[in-house]
C-alpha cells in the first residue's frame, strides 16, 4: 500500500491522498451530492470520479500543479493567470445549477453575525472591522446569479504550463455571484487580478471584487479559528483585513 496522506481533516471532512487516488469523506452526503452534480455540468475539465460509497468519494489526481497558495507569491504565468479566467467565464457563462444559491438577505444577516463575533472576541481590531465592513456593503446589491464553483480558491485551480488541467472541489457550486469567484481566486493575490480579468473579459467590477475580498474574509475567518485554521498566517484572511487600512 502507498503511503497514506493527510490533505486535510477537522470535524466536519476529511481528504486522504493514496497515490493518484483522493478519497473525500464528509459526514454530509449533500455535498458530495452537489460535487458529483456539479462536476457533471461543468464545461471546464474536472476530476475523474472513480467511486463513490458514501460518506466515501473517490476522485483520481488532476495533471499539473495548483495556481498557487495563500502566503507566497504565485509562480504561474499570466499567461495561466488568463487562460483561469477564460475557464471561469466558461463556467459562468453555462447553464445554472438547478439547485438553490444563497441569497443576498442570507449574505447580508451572516456579515452582521461574525463581524458581531470577531468584535465581542477582540480577534481583531475593531476599526479594521469597521473598515472592512464598510468595504463589503458594496458587494451587497442585487446580481443576476451565473454558475459558480463556491469555493475557487487558488490551491483548488491546476494548471500545466500555460492550460487549465482541472478544477477540483466542487461541493459549493451553486447559482450566485460571479464577482465571488473571481475575488476568492485572487484573494491574497490582488496583484495577479488583471491576468485573470485579462482571459475573463468584460463584465467584471473591480469595485464588487474589492468588497468581496473583505467580506469572504470577514465571513470565512471564525470558521477557520474554530476548525483548527489560522487565519493569522502571512498572506491569508487578516493580512486580507489589514491591508484594507493602508488604501484610501
Amino acid at each position: 500500500m502507498e503511503e497514506v496522506e493527510v490533505v486535510v481533516a477537522h470535524c466536519q471532512r476529511a481528504t486522504l491522498r493514496v497515490g493518484e487516488v483522493f478519497l473525500k469523506v464528509d459526514g454530509d452526503p449533500a455535498h458530495a451530492d452537489v460535487e458529483v452534480r456539479a462536476m457533471a455540468m461543468a464545461p471546464v475539465p474536472t476530476p475523474a470520479i472513480l467511486w463513490r460509497e458514501p460518506p466515501v468519494l473517490a476522485i483520481a489526481a488532476v495533471p499539473g500543479k495548483a495556481l498557487g497558495i495563500l502566503g507566497e507569491p504565485s509562480a504561474a504565468s499570466p499567461a495561466a493567470w488568463a487562460a483561469a479566467g477564460a475557464a471561469i467565464r466558461r463556467l459562468h457563462d453555462a447553464p445554472l445549477p438547478p439547485w438553490p444559491g444563497r441569497r443576498l438577505d442570507d449574505v447580508a444577516a451572516e456579515l452582521d453575525r461574525e463581524c458581531a463575533w470577531l468584535l465581542a472576541n477582540s480577534v481583531l481590531p475593531a476599526e479594521v472591522v469597521r473598515r472592512n465592513r464598510e468595504i463589503a456593503e458594496a458587494a451587497l446589491r442585487p446580481w443576476k446569479p451565473v454558475f459558480i464553483h463556491g469555493d475557487l480558491q487558488i490551491t483548488h485551480v491546476f494548471v500545466d504550463g500555460d492550460e487549465v488541467t482541472g478544477v477540483i472541489d466542487w461541493s459549493e457550486a451553486a447559482p450566485g455571484d460571479a464577482m465571488f469567484d473571481l475575488a476568492t481566486l485572487t484573494l491574497g493575490h490582488e496583484e495577479r487580478l488583471d491576468d485573470l480579468l485579462a482571459g475573463y473579459g468584460p463584465g467584471a467590477d473591480r469595485d464588487v471584487i474589492r468588497a468581496w475580498w473583505s467580506l469572504r474574509s470577514l465571513l470565512a475567518s471564525r470558521w477557520l479559528i474554530e476548525h483548527g485554521f489560522d487565519p493569522d498566517a502571512p498572506g491569508c484572511e487578516f493580512d486580507v483585513l489589514r491591508s484594507r487600512m493602508r488604501e484610501t
